[in-house]
C-alpha cells in the first residue's frame, strides 16, 4: 500500500521527486490531504482524477479547497476514526492550525507505527495522545524562534507562523519529542523546515538534546527530502 500524504507540487514536480524514491504516479494507492493549504493540496486532486485514486480528507477540508467533483473517489475521513487501506491501518486526529478541519495522522502496520505531525502551533492532550508508542515520527521543525523574530516577515506574518495556530518552532518540536520518546522510538524526521527561517543543523540539535542515542534523527529538507528508511 503506498499512500501519498499531501502534494504541494505541480504533477510534473510530483513525478520527478517520485523518481528519485524509484516509485511513479501511477504507484499511488491512496491519497490524504491533511488540510486546504495550497502547499498540502497542490496538484492532488488532479492526480486523484486523472488516476482514479481515492483521496481522504476532512469535511472542512473539502468544503475549503472547493474541489472539482471527485467522482466518487472522496472518502471523508474522521478525528481518531481508523481507515483501514488493506493492512495498513490510518488514525486521523484533529491538530490545532489556522485551516478549516486540520488533520494530522499516524500509520500502523502490525506492531510498527509512524505518525506524520506537521502544521501545527502547538501540542495538545490529543496531540500527544496519538503519537504514543510510534517507532518513527515526521515531525515538523518550521522555525528557529530567534531566525523568525529576525527575519524579513513582517510582523502579522511572524505572529501567524509562531502563534498558537501557526507552526512549530524546534524547540516545541523538541518538547513534543520528548514527550513521545520511549525504548522503542527508533526514529525521528524533522520536516517541514522553513527555508528562510530554520537550518537543518538547529532542528536536529535542538532535537538531540531531548531523545536517548537509541533513536535516530534525520532531517527532511525542503529541496532534497530524505532518503527511505525502514522500520
Amino acid at each position: 500500500m503506498r499512500l501519498l500524504v499531501d502534494c504541494g507540487f505541480g504533477q510534473k514536480q510530483l513525478a520527478n521527486r517520485l523518481a528519485r524514491a524509484n516509485l511513479a504516479p501511477g504507484d499511488i494507492d491512496a491519497i490524504f490531504i491533511t488540510h486546504e493549504h495550497g502547499d498540502h493540496v497542490g496538484c492532488a486532486t488532479a492526480l486523484a482524477l486523472q488516476r482514479g485514486i481515492p483521496v481522504w480528507m476532512s469535511q472542512g477540508t473539502y468544503e475549503a479547497i472547493l474541489s472539482p467533483d471527485l467522482k466518487g473517489l472522496l472518502r471523508i475521513a474522521k478525528d481518531s476514526e481508523v481507515i483501514c487501506l488493506g493492512d495498513l491501518k490510518v488514525m486521523p486526529f484533529t491538530v490545532p492550525h489556522d485551516a478549516r478541519e486540520p488533520l494530522q495522522l499516524t500509520c500502523q502496520e502490525g506492531l510498527e507505527k509512524l505518525a506524520i505531525l506537521t502544521d501545527l502551533g502547538h501540542a495538545t492532550a490529543h496531540v500527544v495522545h496519538h503519537l504514543q508508542h510510534c517507532n518513527a515520527i515526521v515531525l515538523e521543525c518550521n522555525h528557529d524562534t530567534d531566525l523568525l523574530d529576525n527575519s524579513s516577515y513582517p510582523v502579522f506574518l511572524k505572529r501567524r507562523v509562531g502563534g498558537a495556530y501557526g507552526h512549530l518552532s524546534n524547540a516545541a518540536a523538541a518538547d513534543i519529542a520528548g514527550q513521545s520518546s520511549h525504548p522503542n522510538l527508533q526514529l525521528i524526521v524533522a520536516a517541514h523546515l522553513s527555508q528562510q527561517n530554520n537550518r537543518p543543523e538547529l532542528a536536529s540539535s535542538c532535537l538531540s538534546r531531548v531523545l536517548g542515542s537509541s533513536t535516530t534523527i534525520a532531517v527532511a529538507t525542503p529541496e532534497a527530502g530524505c532518503a527511505w528508511m525502514n522500520l
